[in-house]
């Protein structure tokens, strides 16, 4: 079996045993990949975030029926979640960006959907993700995740 063969075995091995968050729950997120402007983002501590509360533009270009559809494309508004995040560092074979930054402080509102964890997430070099992204047009607020959340200060 190839080594590329073995590689994507071991990584669809280390999705599905991705921990779900429970609600409420808050956690530290070493980010270490990211796919698009909303999540996922890989944590080294094995959760994949979907930032809560927005929506942002998929990485072919479209946005799925029943989602808000902001103006930035797929690839600015990632591009834009990885400077927020941290820096890039190379692109994984599945095509995710790898990156290095701070630890994001979040606290978990339950599941996303596959084995991705819904939250709120922070870092000391970006403050609030999901206000950051939409302040900077990638993504926009959707009311029905949105909740009571506030976009504090940085």
């Amino acid at each position: 079996m190839s080594q590329h063969k073995v590689h994507a075995m071991l990584f669809a091995l280390m999705l599905l045993a991705t921990p779900i968050v429970p609600a409420g729950q808050s956690f530290d997120c070493t980010p270490i990949r990211v796919w698009d402007g909303d999540g996922p983002i890989w944590c080294a501590e094995g959760p994949r975030i979907r930032l809560s509360g927005i929506a942002a533009r998929e990485m072919d270009g479209t946005c799925r029926q029943g989602h808000p559809c902001p103006r930035a494309s797929g690839t600015a508004a990632r591009d834009y979640l990885v400077k927020l995040v941290g820096k890039p560092k190379g692109v994984s074979r599945e095509g995710h960006i790898l990156v290095t930054g701070p630890k994001l402080s979040c606290k978990s509102v339950g599941g996303a959907g596959g084995s991705r964890t819904a939250a709120w997430c922070s870092n000391s070099k970006s403050g609030d993700l999901s206000c950051a992204m939409i302040k900077g047009g990638y993504a926009l607020r959707w009311q029905k995740y949105w909740g009571q959340h506030q976009c504090k200060k940085p």
